[in-house]
């Protein structure tokens, strides 16, 4: 399979990536936790894990999630706050009819809710 490197600021390191990856779900998506009760909409997508060491080693071994599978970065809330999170796709499950997402920081990259989804601002877009 062929890869290719970026640097990932996060992590502080390049990350070598495949050149495909298969991404279950795209930006704008509404997706919620598989174990842990919030949800959120996908604002970005790293190809493999692209952060740091400490963040990974800190997820507990027995469930830590595989490093070669996408990850998305949400903005993401549950009844009591909102924040943006980092998750692996394997555990991730699609939330469209679970209707919009209330983060403050919504409205800064998506203008509509529409069809379960949100569609990017054209400011943001290329």
């Amino acid at each position: 399979m062929e890869r290719i490197q970026f640097f990932s600021q996060a992590a502080g390191r390049t990350i070598d990536v495949p050149r495909h990856a298969n991404a279950r779900f795209d930006i704008g998506d509404v997706v919620r936790h598989r174990t842990f009760d919030f949800r959120g909409v996908i604002f970005d997508i790293d190809p493999v894990f692209a952060n740091s060491e400490e963040w990974y080693e800190s997820i507990p071994e027995h469930i830590r999630p595989k490093r070669e599978q996408p990850y998305y970065h949400l903005l993401a809330e549950n009844e009591e706050s909102s924040y943006v999170a980092y998750v692996s796709q394997q555990n991730l499950l699609g939330d469209a009819e679970g209707g919009p997402v209330e983060h403050p920081s919504v409205s800064e990259l998506f203008s509509d809710f529409e069809d379960g989804r949100y569609r990017m601002r054209r400011s943001l877009t290329h």
